[in-house]
């Protein structure tokens, strides 16, 4: 197994580099950047870092949190009638089910396609006793 030196990971984050652009039809430099591998890391944790508390920022201090489902910022009022009317929903599903239950086999009914119950006796071979 390779050893893992610190030294030279740590000469590779500060090795220099130049990133120039340069303008495609006269060649020249628009813009040149000395960078090493440790400030573009640098660079882009605090834009990530930024991005993210920007947007906490704009959802806890604008009334976008309002419109957020399940962060319960929501009136009290609006929260129960949230409830009610999920729990109506969910009987109005039950029942419908229910009753395209009972159509389907009213409709099987109407065109014989139930399947006829065999309702003769059966006769079962009795259990021999022994007597010994």
């Amino acid at each position: 197994m390779t050893k893992f030196d610190t030294n030279s990971t740590l000469k590779r984050l500060r090795n220099r580099y130049r990133l120039v652009v340069m303008n495609e039809d006269t060649y020249e430099e628009v813009v040149k950047f000395k960078l090493n591998r440790l400030s573009v890391y640098v660079a882009l944790s605090t834009l990530f870092v930024l991005l993210v508390g920007l947007t906490v920022a704009l959802i806890v201090f604008t009334p976008l949190k309002y419109y957020l489902p399940g962060a319960g910022y929501g009136d009290v009022k609006q929260v129960k009638e949230y409830r009610q009317l999920k729990i109506r929903v969910d009987s109005i599903e039950t029942e419908l089910k229910n009753k395209e239950q009972y159509y389907n086999n009213i409709q099987k009914v109407l065109q014989g396609s139930i399947p006829k119950l065999d309702t003769s006796k059966l006769e079962l071979p009795k259990a021999e006793t022994s007597n010994d």
